[in-house]
């Protein structure tokens, strides 16, 4: 624990609603819901408005629609949110080398190793300018926890939520905690919050009470004693700059089960190459191919191979999950697919495996094919299947490839009247709403799916002309006495 609150803690307030919101003029103010549309999607986030109708995410997308029937619901652009999120961190490492990102719209920050801040005063305004240099450059609002430990910070967060910044005081910590309710702490799951309250313990000072003897007993020895000193406010984890991804994977859950062998085996050589796509982004390789299924009954089946090297190259990881695919028993359906890599490098290796899996591929030009379909970037969303080989479109297929083509919410360019967005598609039709980030909300139009003159469009800047952030901070903010009390918060 630290004498002075220079832990930071971000999180970006309903981050993909939000960006949307930004984007989208005629949706601000107004119930957004972004996550997978089909019958088995889930909720990914959901705008404040939205929340006022009880959704929430991780909520099934049947269940939100219920309770909000007249929401946007949109499919997720990570494309976007990831060029956000880049921008937000860039102002981040601004503050600090010791910045440690849990996701997109989420990062701990150590000010005292950027010589940002050192005590109360100076937190404070850095938090104050981090929210003001967030605000300019993306035109979103982010939540600021200001603490002396990690855990505290995240905390402080949450309770600064929504736009705001909130500090929790070195030597306030058990008083600070001891009302919230047990799950507020790290790794107090409902299953062990259960266990905890037939114990009779549902506040965190009942875990503080108990001692660490008591909660060893319950829950064990590296479980209890980690409670214990957390319930009492102690957290000593350190701000890590660099938190490298153990494995890389994409997965895709199907509006209708797959019981085609040969569809799963398309499906699952997809994934492959998306795989694949992300593990290069990231410059990486991997030794170990993941193969994930998850069958009409719900359950999961995982199988893995590790190959003799690292590598990056789609054939060699496509021929595995396919080998994969052989041993597992598909009967009945499948709803869900993944394809992972495991065992991450910084670098690809001389492969043998590619050139040898090369050669095989060009003399069947069947993968050849497979290999050139398009990408998709549904981040792990539902999709529809496509028909048959050889067969035409029923209707339902129909509405299915459109859906697939024009996914509500994503960005769209016409020829004669600009950029818009997807409203919706249906019925061999697609919706567009016409305007852009800092436009007056825009007119609709609707066109022919296979309209010549409408094209898929990349994602537009949220903030135009964006303030140069390239010297903040210019010095680290001087202490000021009265700048703010110990247990500062401020919302606008």
């Amino acid at each position: 624990m630290r004498a002075a609150p220079t832990i930071l803690h971000l999180d970006m307030d309903a981050f993909y609603a939000s960006a949307e919101q930004a984007a989208k003029p005629s949706l601000r103010g107004k119930p957004v819901v972004v996550g997978g549309l089909g019958p088995r999607g889930v909720v990914a986030t959901a705008s404040y408005e939205a929340r006022r109708f009880g959704v929430h995410s991780a909520m099934p997308m049947a269940q939100a629609r219920r309770l909000a029937p007249n929401a946007a619901y949109l499919v997720p652009r990570f494309a976007l949110y990831r060029s956000v999120s880049d921008q937000v961190m860039e102002l981040l490492g601004r503050l600090s080398p010791l910045v440690e990102p849990l996701s997109l719209d989420e990062a701990f920050v150590d000010l005292e190793a950027g010589g940002t801040a050192d005590d109360t005063a100076s937190a404070l305004e850095i938090g104050r300018q981090l929210r003001e240099a967030i605000a300019a450059v993306t035109g979103l609002s982010g939540s600021v926890g200001l603490a002396g430990s990690k855990m505290l910070a995240k905390i402080a967060s949450e309770e600064a939520k929504p736009d705001g910044i909130r500090l929790i005081a070195p030597g306030t910590e058990r008083e600070h905690l001891a009302p919230m309710p047990v799950r507020t702490l790290p790794g107090v799951g409902p299953a062990t919050a259960d266990h905890l309250r037939r114990a009779g313990m549902t506040t965190v000072d009942d875990l503080a009470e108990a001692g660490e003897a008591e909660l060893v007993r319950l829950l064990g020895k590296a479980h209890g004693a980690s409670l214990h000193r957390m319930a009492i406010g102690l957290d000593d984890r350190p701000v890590v700059a660099e938190r490298d991804a153990k494995s890389v994977s994409v997965e895709d859950t199907f509006d209708m089960d797959l019981h085609d062998r040969v569809r799963v085996r398309t499906e699952v050589e997809r994934l492959a190459d998306r795989c694949v796509q992300r593990l290069r982004g990231a410059g990486r390789s991997g030794r170990t191919v993941v193969l994930k299924v998850r069958r009409y009954d719900f359950s999961t089946l995982t199988r893995s191979e590790t190959l003799r090297g690292p590598t990056d190259d789609p054939a060699v990881v496509r021929e595995a999950a396919a080998r994969l695919l052989e041993a597992v028993d598909t009967t009945g359906g499948v709803r869900l697919l993944g394809v992972g890599v495991t065992g991450l490098a910084d670098f690809t290796q001389e492969d043998l495996f590619a050139q040898a899996a090369g050669e095989r591929a060009a003399a069947a030009p069947a993968e050849d094919a497979a290999e050139a379909r398009p990408q998709d970037d549904t981040g792990g969303h539902e999709r529809p299947p496509e028909p048959e080989p050889g067969q035409p479109p029923g209707p339902d297929d129909a509405e299915q490839l459109a859906a697939r083509r024009w996914p509500a919410g994503h960005d769209v360019c016409h020829e004669v009247h600009g950029h818009g967005w997807v409203q919706g598609s249906g019925v061999g039709r697609v919706t567009v709403r016409f305007e852009e980030p800092g436009s007056p909300p825009g007119r609709v139009r609707t066109f022919r799916v296979d309209d010549p003159a409408l094209r898929a469009a990349e994602p537009l800047p949220l903030v135009r002309n964006a303030p140069d952030y390239s010297s903040w901070p210019a010095s680290r903010p001087k202490s000021r006495s009265g700048a703010g009390s110990p247990g500062a918060a401020s919302r606008p």
